[in-house]
């Protein structure tokens, strides 16, 4: 897929979430909870690394388990890496493991009112 296509692929699947944002941060798409927390980077090619990808924060202890179970997928990205972000080179990922990634990062990032009506776990409001 070209780049184009691939900030496409997640294009879906980022706006599969409710209050999601993008704009350009340092050059890329970028996609936003509420326009204010990032919770995927698009990176093309970032300063010459060759890899088409995405930048997402995961779990705490998960990007270690990621990057050396499946080292071609996925690696620890600059800047971001230190805090426990994940780097997803798209063209080895598939769209369910994407996804997968894609709406962990979303539940990390958004505040947990957001997530419980997404989930529909809101408890109504006394009327």
């Amino acid at each position: 897929m070209t780049p184009e296509q691939q900030v496409e692929r997640v294009r879906a699947f980022c706006f599969a979430f409710p209050e999601t944002t993008e704009r350009l941060s340092h050059g890329e798409p970028t996609f936003f909870v509420r326009g204010k927390k990032v919770f995927v980077m698009f990176a093309n090619n970032h300063h010459g690394d060759g890899r088409i990808a995405v930048w997402l924060p995961t779990s705490p202890g998960l990007q270690e388990v990621l990057i050396n179970a499946e080292p071609a997928t996925y690696f620890k990205p600059p800047y971001v890496g230190g805090r426990g972000w994940v780097g997803i080179v798209l063209d080895q990922v598939s769209d369910a493991d994407l996804a997968f990634h894609i709406r962990n990062s979303w539940f990390i990032v958004a505040p947990k009112k957001l997530q419980a009506q997404f989930t529909g776990t809101e408890k109504p409001q006394a009327g």
